[in-house]
């Protein structure tokens, strides 16, 4: 059973745009929340967005509000992290997980790396240049 990363990770300039896709294996997103992380080098790994599928509800990163997009393709078991008007700040690892989380913590949780413990893309390196 597997999270994977897949295409859509590479070199922008500022102001750019990218979108970058997770594709489930072995399970299917009902019943969990899908969470885009993402890492700097010399940082701490911070939640992006995060998808709860018992309710419909995305949530997002106040840095990323307004910029960043996520959808899910349910039938593909897919969800996509549509990136517009990047910055140098947002270079980083990208990490798609999913875990179920109970839907009154989500809100509350869903930025918490030890929360996922179940699965985990590999991640997709994101550069941009200013």
């Amino acid at each position: 059973l597997r999270c994977s990363c897949r295409v859509g990770g590479g070199l922008v300039q500022a102001g750019g745009s990218l979108r970058l896709s997770c594709a489930a294996s072995g399970f299917t997103f009902d019943h969990y929340s899908i969470t885009w992380f993402r890492q700097a080098p010399g940082k701490a790994r911070e939640g992006v967005s995060c998808y709860s599928s018992t309710d419909g509800t995305t949530y997002y990163a106040d840095s990323v509000k307004g910029r960043f997009t996520t959808s899910i393709d349910n039938a593909k078991r897919t969800v996509f992290l549509q990136m517009n008007n990047l910055k140098s700040e947002d270079t980083a690892a990208y990490y798609c997980a999913a875990e179920r989380i109970p839907p009154t913590l989500v809100q509350s949780s869903w930025r918490e790396p030890r929360v996922y413990t179940h699965y985990w893309g590999q991640g997709t390196l994101v550069t941009v240049s200013s």
